[in-house]
């Protein structure tokens, strides 16, 4: 197997036109972010605003790590306290009928290193869909997919059931054929599965300290991997997954790997286009680390507001060895505060970085 890429900068490829984009795509976020809060009186995330968990746990770092993989935090075998936060997509918090990608977002405490430029505290956060790539190769064309999310924030939720159902049925179908849709998937016709059974990607590229990789984090307990690909029965029940989900955890160790993807031939492993999937037989996920949360109630009121409210997640936040690379994680960095920055503002509530 080929050794690692080595990371230098001249490894991404900025375009002239990327500020206007990112201009362009906060005037998106804008429009779902003043009708949510309109709908709701009270500001909420523009994307994956409708939580279903938030866990409390351990980073655990392995110990003899390789020096490829030692790297960053993971340069270090030790213990972090971990909050986790599970949830679906959309800007609008909507009915779990609407059945839509899962996402997780890790924020990992009192991380030491040099800081990437604005991150305060010293946390470090890793936010993962449970996708293995990104729907968009570039924030141009994300551009195109929000324009019409953000027609379609607030619109009647009958309307938007229906569609899911239906489009359930065509991404059954397609993947009957070994056919995935990112974009049938994104407007709700995601299988509707129980997200603590899922694994979950990065799906874009970081620096991971000399070299460059993906992250993932897969469930290793027997009661996580029960729940893999479990759809929930969401009839009667607006919040069934925020339910079935407790009703899970109040039981059930979880446990998970952190796993990391060096890449290892830039050809097949870009930084710059995110639709591309890694082929995991060219460059293998690898544990670097494991997190885990003993049982415990996921829907803790107290945890739900200091997560919900009073902390934001982004890729931009934390050490300079795990910068985000490529043109849709340079977008992210301004996206992700505009939208905290709103959601401050409006609720009067400061937003608080772990020191």
């Amino acid at each position: 197997m080929p050794a690692p890429v080595r990371y230098t900068p001249d490894i991404e490829q900025p375009q002239p036109d990327e500020a206007e984009t990112i201009a362009q795509l906060n005037e998106q976020f804008d429009i779902v972010l003043d009708t949510t809060a309109g709908d709701y009186g009270h500001a909420v995330r523009a994307v994956h605003a409708k939580a279903h968990a938030i866990l409390a746990g351990t980073l655990t770092i392995d110990a003899d790590l390789p020096p490829e993989l030692a790297q960053g935090l993971f340069a270090t075998p030790g213990e972090h306290k971990v909050l986790m936060r599970l949830s679906t997509n959309p800007g609008d918090i909507l009915d779990d009928a609407i059945s839509l990608p899962r996402g997780l977002a890790i924020k990992v405490f009192d991380v030491d290193g040099e800081r990437l430029p604005g991150a305060e505290g010293r946390s470090q956060d890793f936010i993962m869909v449970n996708a293995t790539a990104f729907q968009a190769k570039t924030a141009e064309k994300f551009l195109s997919s929000l324009k019409l999310l953000a027609r379609t924030t607030d619109r009647a939720e009958g309307g938007k059931k229906a569609l899911s159902a239906v489009l359930r049925g065509v991404s059954s179908a397609l993947g009957a054929v070994g056919v995935e849709s990112a974009t049938i998937n994104t407007l709700g016709g995601a299988p509707n599965v129980d997200p603590i059974g899922e694994t979950y990607y990065s799906a874009t590229a970081f620096r991971y300290g000399d070299h460059i990789a993906k992250f993932s984090l897969a469930p290793v307990a027997p009661g996580l991997k029960e729940r893999t690909g479990a759809i929930i029965d969401t009839a009667g029940d607006r919040d069934a997954i925020r339910h079935t989900v407790r009703d899970e955890l109040r039981s059930i160790d979880g446990e998970w790997e952190f796993r990391v993807q060096l890449a290892r031939d830039l050809a097949r492993q870009p930084v710059e286009d995110a639709t591309v999937e890694w082929d995991e037989t060219e460059a293998p996920f690898v544990r670097v680390g494991t997190i885990r949360a003993a049982a415990q109630n996921s829907w803790d009121d107290a945890r739900v507001t200091q997560v919900n409210e009073q902390m934001r997640f982004s890729v931009w936040t934390g050490l300079a060895a795990h910068q985000p690379l490529g043109n849709i994680n340079r977008a992210r960095r301004d996206t992700y505060r505009h939208s905290a920055d709103y959601r401050q503002r409006v609720n009067r509530c400061p937003i608080h970085e772990p020191g």
